[in-house]
């Protein structure tokens, strides 16, 4: 094949790619807040999660971010975005559950940062609201599934709300616009590699 052959040829792969990208653009007409949900055992979804958060704080959107699980430990995006005025962090307070191994303080430390992510939801101003490893407040049955339900309906309709963690609830994945499931191939930490300052957090 010459290379204007191939040239031509991948014209035409080309014209249908855009043909069929363009298609769907143009059937894409409703704007509103989506919820999309990132979970699976693959390392990625609190980053993800950050990263969407820079995004919109790039344009000046403010934005909440509720830390369930990992939220004393150090994390490296919340330090770096710390100082704009367009976020806000709200942390429950015991760390990691399985440290604390206290039912009862987990529980109303859930429940009192719940609070805080109710009225982030409620929020018009907030257009952004990230629900960090929330589906473990679920699984470990600190907080009921009615209630996030309501409060993620009742939301403001120009509101994305991003949910993390394993093992999201079935009727969390009823309600979502996106769904990604991150895949486990290999980590580092099962083959004896330490969390790394910097890049796991």
């Amino acid at each position: 094949m010459s290379e204007d052959q191939r040239q031509q040829r991948h014209k035409r792969a080309m014209e249908r790619l855009k043909s069929h990208v363009d298609e769907r653009v143009a059937r894409a007409e409703e704007e509103r807040g989506q919820l999309l949900i990132f979970t699976g055992n693959g390392k990625g979804k609190t980053t993800a999660a950050w990263g969407t958060v820079t995004r919109a704080l790039g344009y000046g959107y403010r934005v909440g971010v509720v830390q369930f699980i990992k939220g004393q430990w150090e994390c490296g995006e919340r330090e770096r975005l710390a100082d704009d005025p367009n976020l806000e962090v709200a942390i429950m307070a015991t760390g990691f559950t399985w440290e604390t191994q206290n039912r009862e303080s987990d529980t109303a430390a859930c429940a009192e940062v719940w609070q805080e992510a109710c009225r982030m939801l409620a929020n018009p101003d907030v257009y952004l609201v990230v629900l960090d490893e929330i589906t473990y407040m679920l699984k470990f049955g600190y907080l009921a599934i009615e209630e996030v339900e309501q409060a993620l309906s009742n939301r403001p309709s120009e509101q994305t709300v991003i949910i993390t963690g394993r093992n999201a609830h079935r009727q969390l994945l009823e309600m979502a616009d996106t769904i990604t499931e991150m895949q486990e191939t290999r980590h580092a930490f099962n083959q004896g590699l330490k969390a790394r300052r910097g890049i796991d957090y």
